[in-house]
């Protein structure tokens, strides 16, 4: 869908979330938050409903009844974060490093009635830690809602290209 195609009563045009370049510029913001470790300011970003979602397989359907590589809520959100934190956390003994490389995001839909809007965005993701770099690609799913203040992540889809494949361990949040 492009630009002003979400029109209301006489015909005045009704942003759901933001326009355009907010939302894409949201995304580009929301993955630079992890690679910098700024992790309360990206937790920040999701809504109190909010989930990070990864499906273990093409097409999976959401839901507690299918195993998921993630699906965790705020809560779960959190406690990954203070585990990365803590400094007896063995899986961080030697700190993980990322880097999100993005393509560029592409609004796929706007619902003005919910204040909802939905990005995809096609990535490769990097992980390093102790002398390992894992590669992975993939594409990202922001569903987005307009928040008091601000935009804020209802749902973080992410569709690895390798879902199906044994993967090692990720620690951070592609």
């Amino acid at each position: 869908m492009g630009r002003g195609d979400d029109r209301g009563r006489g015909g005045r045009v009704i942003q759901a979330v933001g326009d355009d370049k907010t939302l894409i510029e949201f995304v580009y913001h929301e993955a630079r938050l992890i690679d910098e470790k700024r992790f309360d300011e990206w937790y920040d970003l999701y809504a109190e409903d909010g989930r990070y979602w990864m499906p273990l397989m093409r097409g999976q359907p959401e839901g507690a009844d299918h195993t998921s590589l993630f699906d965790e809520d705020k809560l779960l959100l959190k406690i990954r974060i203070e585990r990365l934190r803590n400094p007896k956390s063995y899986s961080q003994a030697q700190p993980s490093w990322c880097q999100h490389i993005l393509q560029a995001p592409s609004i796929e839909r706007r619902d003005a009635e919910r204040g909802i809007a939905v990005l995809r965005t096609p990535f490769m993701y990097l992980e390093y830690q102790q002398d390992q770099q894992e590669v992975y690609a993939g594409v990202a799913w922001h569903h987005l809602k307009r928040g008091a203040e601000s935009i804020l992540i209802t749902l973080k889809k992410i569709e690895l290209l390798n879902c199906e494949a044994a993967l090692p361990s990720l620690q951070l949040f592609p």
